[in-house]
């Protein structure tokens, strides 16, 4: 605990042992995993992966990306927390010296099982870490909570994985990747070196929406550099420090934004989703994106009666610019110009086509309204000043939109004097503290959580909520 406050790192992470994970690994898919060396001394995961080109397995794929545009991960293993992200002992004595009660725990290097082309060893790659991963935290059940990781590449697989995670493994959700990497239409053969990508809230994917709405979780939406998901501008920076820079940003507001706009909000109204390791400072720019693209391209536009000036006002002014020498001609230019650009043939009164009018169906929904109703979550990192200014730049809500998270694992994750350094980043009230440090995370996370952390935990954050909403 800080200062009495119930402290919930929402966002932790376990480094996968090989040793110990190959033993979960179906015996058929046991040699197609591995660890390697790269060229600079870093270690990797070998996958044999699925090949497009030749139609068998022999791909062989180094995870993360070791080089080029959206290198992955480089020297990042953390001298404070690799032990303690492996060995359970030392995390949670680590947790102990830094006030934190709770650490809900993600993957490493399942973050890239998305991009694994072979869905059948995807399925067995997540079948195989949900199964280590809930006897690893076994006799630890009050303190860590591992998040299972779901197949993408077969929706089917991945809602029965869901249910398997929560009510057979007892786990308190399951994480997502943003986006799952797809052939390029313009450039089939060169996947995935050139890919585009499905958003997590496509209509493939909505029996995982409609999953997690029935077991009642908060979907955990997770990316990563080097991941082969769509990055955005990091796809094109091939550096690591420049790719990680904008991934987890880039990924997440991507998925932001798509769940947003295609529907995914309005049809499951009671879904809960975290933006997780990416921050929350970009929150309040882009939910006013959204609002002002809502407002003025969804809920006040018609397309079909576009503006369009008087010939006359058009030509009155083109003689007052150009003065009044050879007005005739003017005139004459005036005219077949207004007709060029607004030719009565083309009457877009007269268009019938349905991609006239985007996300028309979202036209009665302001979508800060997904915040309000409380669908929106993301995480904050111990020296991150985000938190301090949502609250100003969004009202009220933003008090509940961000979790605090340590990051354990990775090399960014800053472990000595995380809890005390997050929480006095700001002069923050009691209240708020409260709901960033625990209160927000159990919002996020639910029941699940709730109901799975000892009574004396939940007394300090019990009236958070209803102090605030």
């Amino acid at each position: 605990m800080y200062q009495g406050l119930m402290t919930i790192d929402a966002d932790a992470h376990k480094l996968e042992n090989p040793l110990v994970m190959r033993d979960y690994i179906e015996p058929e898919y046991r040699d197609r995993i591995g660890l390697v060396i790269d060229s600079l001394g870093d270690q990797r995961a070998k996958i044999v992966d699925f090949n497009p080109a030749t139609g068998k397995n022999d791909f062989v794929r180094m995870f993360p990306q070791p080089q080029g545009l959206g290198k992955g991960g480089f020297r990042n293993l953390h001298p404070d927390t690799t032990l303690g992200a492996m060995f359970n002992r030392v995390r949670i004595e680590h947790m102990d010296q830094e006030g934190i009660d709770v650490q809900v725990i993600f993957g490493t290097l399942n973050l890239t099982f998305s991009s694994i082309l072979d869905k059948d060893l995807a399925i067995a790659l997540c079948r195989a870490y949900n199964n280590y991963m809930a006897d690893d935290c076994k006799g630890y059940g009050d303190r860590l909570k591992p998040v299972g990781v779901i197949p993408l590449q077969d929706v089917d697989a991945a809602v029965a994985e869901m249910h398997r995670c929560v009510n057979e493994l007892g786990m308190i959700t399951v994480g997502v990747a943003p986006n799952l990497p797809i052939p390029h239409p313009k450039a089939p053969q060169a996947f995935p070196d050139i890919r585009t990508c499905k958003a997590i809230s496509h209509p493939d994917f909505r029996p995982i929406l409609q999953a997690a709405v029935d077991l009642n979780i908060g979907l955990g939406v997770h990316g990563g550099p080097g991941s082969y998901m769509v990055g955005g501008i990091s796809d094109h920076t091939e550096t690591f420090v420049l790719t990680h820079i904008f991934v987890q940003r880039n990924q997440q507001q991507l998925a932001l934004a798509r769940m947003v706009f295609d529907g995914a909000f309005e049809q499951f109204p009671t879904l809960r989703v975290g933006f997780l390791e990416g921050g929350c400072g970009w929150v309040p720019d882009l939910a006013h994106a959204f609002h002002e693209h809502w407002e003025k391209r969804i809920r006040d536009f018609d397309p079909k009666h576009p503006y369009r000036p008087s010939l006359m006002d058009f030509t009155k002014l083109m003689i007052q610019e150009r003065g009044t020498r050879d007005n005739i001609n003017l005139i004459s230019q005036a005219k077949n110009l207004f007709d060029l650009l607004w030719n009565a043939k083309h009457d877009p009164t007269q268009i019938d086509d349905a991609s006239l009018y985007e996300h028309y169906d979202l036209r009665h929904r302001d979508p800060l309204e997904y915040f309000e109703r409380g669908q929106i979550f993301t995480s904050f990192e111990s020296d991150d000043p985000g938190p301090s200014y949502l609250h100003v730049a969004m009202g009220e809500i933003g008090k509940h939109l961000t979790c605090f998270s340590g990051d354990y694992g990775h090399w960014d994750g800053v472990l000595r004097n995380c809890v005390q350094d997050a929480a006095t980043v700001a002069d923050y009230d009691r209240e708020h503290l409260g709901l960033l440090l625990g209160g927000n995370a159990l919002d996020f996370y639910g029941d699940r959580l709730r109901q799975s952390l000892p009574a004396n935990l939940l007394e300090s954050t019990t009236n958070l909520t209803s102090l605030t909403k």
